[in-house]
């Protein structure tokens, strides 16, 4: 039975065609971040519909800003977004690796190898590599995760600069992690990043708490206290409203003092409450009427107004307390602790600093432009969630490719053991690895193959730690990447190499693409009678 009819609407490719076309669209992705991998890797500038411009060479920025139809593309960015969540960098890489394999598979493909043989292969060679990445997976200290931490910044930004964020997101990382029984725990956004122009770069400083550009509502009430507990409220301590549009008609003087002083009193109930409770602190996402103002200074509480929701949730989950929607309603249990609260005018603003017993800190980011501090923000972003996955799992890789390089030299003597064709697959993923060191060296000027030759034939003759040789982009030769503090997340390696073999396999297991000519519409319903 013909199938015209039912996709008479719709363009249609398949076979080889769908495969190449679906190919090609990943092969323009990967090179719109080619240019950004590396110390020596460039920026790219991006430009909103607004006219608003953005210059970074984070590859899931760059992706993720991009209007992109084509399906297979939105698949390799998926991807890319993917490892960004997990592991906090890689991005680049494992789109460029992916994009590779594909390229690889191509290459078999047209020699009629299928594209399922072709899957099987990549996934053995992929089981293969993790098992050789814990061979070469080192334990590692606080210095050497702050080297890996300044390797995850390259390219961004100046050196000082990678230093100094390196530095803040280490000490942010251990402020904030938490011992579990599944082991240490780190949330990064458990770190509030609060922007201030004017300096430079260098001013940028970590401060130990959680800091809001907030003052007291009194100046009666105390501007620094000590530890206690703290209240916090998704609501106000406000006179209450008519609910519905009525009038009322006041035929004697003395009436409308008495709904003043009624007021009044409901607003002394609630402070009254508070006392009762014991606080000491309190934070509410909406406003503090004058008089419960003035009561909440005698009762010696620190109060402060209009508190966004995204805060007072940092602030619940450092203090350990819960958000209650009213005053009446709030119970001892719903209560949580600090240890200090205190307010301080840094350049004519105050601001509230609160320091949580669970941990919390807070990144003053500083620059002389907007455009500066956005850059820092997204660095720092990057740099804390590589800290926190190495608190989580401390073992190191070497960078500069070392770890891909030799990756790709084992794989090949292990697909040299798989009899069908899946050895060719196992191969094509071997190459795939080899991306990395090849694009490294293009981006910092030197010949590609002759640098990849060069990695190769020092690693074999290198002993036993020759899988540490990598690209000294700097000093434009192979060396010891240990040595010179050129370290990787184990994470990052593994999740990047894992997304981009998922991604590759998917759209190699893609024969068929359907494309609607025209957009779907409601079909007729008819009616009842």
């Amino acid at each position: 039975m013909s199938d015209a009819p039912l996709l008479r609407d719709t363009e249609r490719t398949t076979g080889r065609s769908a495969l190449q076309n679906n190919i090609q669209a990943a092969m323009a992705l990967a090179s719109a971040v080619r240019s950004t991998l590396g110390p020596r890797g460039l920026d790219k500038l991006l430009i909103d519909d607004d006219g608003r411009t953005l210059v970074t060479n984070d590859g899931v920025t760059v992706l993720e800003s991009a209007k992109v139809e084509h399906p297979v593309a939105r698949m390799m960015i998926n991807a890319s977004s993917v490892q960004d969540k997990i592991a906090r960098d890689g991005t680049t890489s494992t789109v460029l690796i992916s994009a590779e394999m594909l390229q690889n598979a191509w290459h078999l493909v047209t020699q009629d190898v299928h594209p399922a043989v072709i899957a099987r292969g990549f996934r053995m060679a992929e089981t293969h590599v993790h098992e050789i990445l814990d061979e070469f997976a080192l334990k590692s200290d606080k210095a050497h995760r702050l080297m890996a931490t300044r390797t995850s910044m390259a390219g961004k930004g100046h050196h000082s600069m990678q230093v100094l964020l390196a530095q803040l997101a280490i000490e942010a990382a251990e402020n904030i992690h938490v011992q579990t029984s599944e082991g240490i725990v780190a949330d990064p956004t458990r770190v509030k990043v609060l922007p201030q122009s004017g300096g430079s770069i260098a001013d940028t400083r970590l401060v130990t708490g959680l800091v809001l550009a907030k003052n007291r509502i009194h100046d009666d009430m105390p501007r620094t206290i000590g530890a206690g507990k703290i209240l916090l409220i998704d609501g106000g301590i406000e006179r209450r409203s008519m609910k519905s549009d009525m009038k009322i008609n006041v035929t004697a003087p003395g009436v409308l003092d008495s709904f003043r002083n009624k007021e009044v009193e409901l607003l002394a109930e609630q402070v009254e409450h508070l006392k009762t409770l014991g606080i000491r602190l309190l934070a509410c996402k909406e406003g503090i009427d004058d008089e419960a103002r003035i009561l909440l200074a005698q009762a010696g509480i620190q109060a402060f107004r209009r508190v966004a929701r995204t805060d007072l949730d940092l602030l619940a989950r450092g203090c350990g307390a819960t958000l209650v929607s009213d005053v009446k309603r709030a119970h001892s249990n719903d209560l949580g602790a600090f240890i200090s609260s205190k307010n301080e005018n840094w350049s004519g603003v105050s601001h509230w600093i609160v320091e949580t017993e669970e941990g919390g800190a807070t990144l003053i980011a500083c620059g002389s432009t907007e455009t500066v501090i956005g850059e820092v923000e997204r660095s720092f972003a990057d740099a804390l969630g590589v800290a926190c996955r190495m608190l989580e799992d401390d073992r190191l890789l070497a960078g500069g490719g070392a770890t891909h390089v030799a990756l790709a030299r084992r794989l090949r003597r292990f697909a040299e053991s798989i009899p069908g064709r899946e050895q060719l697959g196992a191969e094509a993923f071997a190459d795939a690895l080899e991306v990395i060191p090849r694009v490294l060296a293009e981006n910092a000027g030197l010949d590609p193959i002759d640098t990849l030759l060069k990695l190769v034939a020092q690693q074999v003759n290198g002993g036993e730690d020759a899988h540490h040789i990598g690209l000294d982009v700097l000093e434009r030769q192979p060396a010891n990447m240990i040595e010179n503090g050129v370290l990787e997340p184990y994470l990052i390696v593994r999740q990047s190499i894992a997304g981009a073999t998922e991604a590759a396999i998917s759209i190699l297991r893609i024969d068929d693409v359907l494309w609607a000519k025209q957009d779907p519409s409601m079909p007729n319903i008819p009616e009842m009678e």
